[in-house]
């Protein structure tokens, strides 16, 4: 059977973020991408210009089509950027037993705010108790917690808790803002902490990350990999991305990660 994962998020025009970078990253990973598109955004590797939202009646539509004749082994959830939306996408979700990742994002990578603010408490409400997973970098976890972002291990480990409490099944708090010679991701589940370290890669080619990490999981949950596995299996996939990007020659600014390295050289 083809493995097939679903990603529920906003378009770059500029192509190395958003549902691009999901189809991408689902492709890479020998996965069968679907779509529904909440936003359009014009933007590239300078930042965003302009973001005009799909219809929440248009984005429910999307999911029946899909959900009616495609069999969903993952979703991903990027960016929702309004209330309505978000409760559209949660009760066309209620009921279904694939897991689902949610990637709250806030902030693009060039600083642009992309959730409107009060969406952030039907995220924490609607969206957090139906995913197995939640991905925020610091500064995202910060908004979900109302806190400082972190600046120590304690104070990570301290929000993924908070964010647990919403009913999600594990946080995964991205350790790319943070600084030091190695980024850590810190895994929090009923469980316990795991950490997740690579090297930190000096690289302008960075636009992205978040969205091909969060994809790279819930591509390899439609492949049948455990939780730890799968997070594990994405963090590889990123690192290298990251390191092949850095040759890559995409815009002026914050260029793509190179999602097909392991196909062709840039």
């Amino acid at each position: 059977m083809t493995a097939i994962a679903l990603t529920i998020a906003g378009s770059d025009s500029g192509g190395g973020a958003g549902i691009q970078a999901d189809l991408k990253t689902f492709s890479a990973l020998g996965v069968y991408g679907a779509s529904v598109l909440t936003a359009i955004t014009a933007q590239n590797t300078r930042g965003v210009i302009a973001v005009e939202d799909v219809s929440a009646g248009m984005v429910r539509a999307q999911m029946d089509a899909v959900f009616s004749d495609l069999k969903v082994d993952a979703v991903k959830i990027g960016m929702v950027s309004r209330t309505e939306t978000i409760e559209y996408i949660a009760a066309g979700l209620q009921g279904r037993k694939m897991p689902v990742v949610l990637d709250p994002v806030m902030v693009a990578t060039s600083g642009d705010r992309l959730l409107q603010e009060d969406a952030v408490e039907g995220l924490r409400s609607m969206l957090l108790p139906l995913a197995v997973l939640a991905t925020p970098n610091l500064p995202e976890a910060a908004l979900l917690c109302g806190m400082k972002m972190a600046a120590s291990r304690n104070e990570v480990i301290q929000q993924a808790e908070t964010i647990l409490k919403t009913g999600v099944g594990a946080v995964l708090i991205k350790g790319g803002h943070a600084s030091g010679s190695e980024s850590i991701d810190i895994l929090l589940d009923s469980t316990g902490v795991q950490e997740f370290a690579m090297p930190r890669l000096e690289t302008r080619n960075d636009h992205g990350t978040g969205c091909t990490l969060a994809s790279a999981i819930t591509a390899n949950l439609a492949l049948g990999y455990p939780l730890a596995d799968a997070i594990g299996l994405a963090k590889d996939y990123l690192q290298g991305a990251l390191a092949a990007g850095r040759t890559l020659r995409v815009g002026s600014g914050h260029g793509p990660v190179h999602h097909f390295y392991r196909w062709w050289s840039a």
